[in-house]
């Protein structure tokens, strides 16, 4: 769902206000669970010195990354990111990915139960900006509607699709995928992932 390469150093450009809600809940999460760093690190398969940056707001964490913590400590990835004081994820309206052009970002704007969460983001990528995605687990799915532009979806072993203004697409995530805006103007699409 919302996996993607690591983001640019703090100092390259603001960091994404996911990031800003995240240090206290891993560190209220790894607490109530009675986790050591060391423990959580091992969990979720990142660096202990990595679980120490994150609960203090110091390192620049992947979606990726986040997905691997959310499933060690065995919460939602909604759960991770939104602010602690949130009562329900209807309405998150959190940024949490943002990409070298200023015209790329993508917006968590909330959840609703699936089987186990669906998840409602609008996105928008500059010209000539990609996001990577890791794979996913099996019956992951991601739902795209494109507002303006034309996206490109490449998935590994399979042919690039091209998605314009008006067109959706909808694929299993249970393999690496890329979206890329190949075009001239910026590209808007709403993103739906579900698990």
């Amino acid at each position: 769902m919302h996996s993607q390469d690591a983001p640019a150093p703090a100092d390259a450009r603001e960091r994404p206000d996911v990031l800003a809600h995240v240090a206290g809940n891993v560190r209220a999460f790894r607490v109530e669970r009675g986790f050591s760093q060391e423990a959580l690190a091992a969990l979720a398969g990142v660096s202990r010195r990595m679980i120490s940056g994150i609960e203090s707001g110091e390192a620049n964490v992947s979606l990726s990354t986040l997905d691997r913590l959310a499933q060690a400590l065995g919460v939602s990835f909604s759960a991770l990111v939104r602010p602690s004081g949130m009562r329900d994820n209807s309405r998150i309206d959190t940024l949490a990915w943002r990409g070298d052009n200023p015209d790329s970002r993508a917006t968590l704007l909330g959840t609703v139960p699936a089987t186990r969460e669906a998840e409602l983001w609008t996105w928008s990528l500059g010209v000539g900006e990609t996001y990577r995605a890791e794979a996913d687990a099996a019956n992951w799915h991601e739902m795209l509607y494109v507002v303006e532009g034309a996206l490109t979806v490449e998935m590994e072993g399979a042919t690039p699709r091209k998605v314009t203004a008006g067109d959706f697409l909808i694929f299993s995530s249970d393999r690496p995928y890329r979206f890329a805006n190949h075009g001239t103007t910026p590209v808007r699409f709403v993103r739906n992932v579900v698990f």
